[in-house]
């Protein structure tokens, strides 16, 4: 599973889930067949993280959600105060605190019949927010991932805006099956130009000669922890670039990590079979994740 191993929890047999507003057990939480997520991935999401009683850069993820849905023509029919309301009322309803992970999803709503149309629609969008108890492995915060490249890439905003959360993820999950028949645990994705750009669930840096290195992020999610990391860069003085690189150059690298919300910061080790650095987590790597680990603790 790569960055997103975790550590089983029994207690997410039981957590509530919110569907438009009403809380249901687990295993009776439903959204028709007609919604226009399940028919067309018609919708957005966003994820993000309770720790020690405080949702992690929730402001952040909430812009990008407000976002994301006015870039394709959606709106969520509540307020960002009302859904902010209804994702505290489903941490208190499931008596959580810490290591959560939550998925809010939403979706144009329900079509009175199966058809592209978004004007086409029958009922309000529908909201739903999903809670687990899910702390990430945190052997993989030290032992890293290996990565491949992959032949599918991103497309640029004439196909599909690859900056928003979309709940199409076609394109992300052909890639992430290409890894996995390469023996990878994530793959490394190219942009339309050929020029590397993320990986299929999680961003992409690489280190080489002490600089950071990243792509323009013109062709990928706007990842938040993808922003903290170039925070923390420029407020500790270590040197990074966002750029055009190849993945001649990922072979060069001396270190090379990934992002992402879930698990926060994750070492590369090998990628195309081909050991990187060391073979094991970088300095740099290291230091940044524990900058990453003292901002999410403040």
């Amino acid at each position: 599973m790569g960055t997103h191993e975790y550590e089983d929890d029994p207690r997410n047999e039981d957590v509530l889930i919110s569907v438009n507003g009403e809380l249901f057990p687990r295993k009776e939480a439903k959204v028709s067949v007609f919604d226009s997520g399940f028919l067309l991935g018609d919708g957005v999401w966003e994820s993000f993280r309770l720790h020690d009683g405080k949702l992690v850069f929730i402001e952040e993820h909430l812009d990008r959600l407000f976002h994301g849905a006015s870039e394709i023509s959606l709106d969520p029919g509540r307020s960002r105060h009302e859904i902010r309301s209804e994702i505290n009322r489903v941490i208190s309803a499931n008596e959580m605190h810490d290591n959560v992970h939550l998925r809010l999803i939403v979706s144009r709503g329900l079509k009175p019949t199966p058809y592209q149309a978004p004007w086409v629609i029958s009922s309000k969008p529908t909201i739903v927010i999903i809670p687990e108890f899910k702390k990430a492995n945190e052997k993989r915060s030290i032992d890293g991932i290996s990565l491949v490249s992959v032949d599918i890439r991103r497309s640029g905003p004439e196909v599909q805006n690859p900056r928003i959360n979309s709940l199409s993820k076609h394109n992300c999950i052909a890639a992430c099956i290409e890894a996995d028949n390469k023996g990878g645990e994530e793959g490394l994705m190219l942009d339309p130009n050929g020029f590397v750009s993320t990986c299929n669930s999680t961003h992409f840096f690489m280190v080489r000669d002490g600089v950071v290195w990243t792509s323009t992020g013109e062709y990928c999610l706007d990842g938040i922890t993808r922003r903290k990391v170039l925070e923390i860069c420029d407020s500790h003085g270590i040197p990074y670039t966002l750029g055009n690189f190849t993945f001649e150059d990922v072979h060069l690298a001396d270190e090379a990590f990934v992002t992402g919300t879930f698990a926060g910061l994750t070492p590369v080790i090998s990628f195309d079979g081909t050991v990187i650095g060391q073979g094991s987590r970088g300095r740099v790597c290291e230091r940044i994740q524990q900058l990453y680990q003292e901002l999410v603790m403040r």
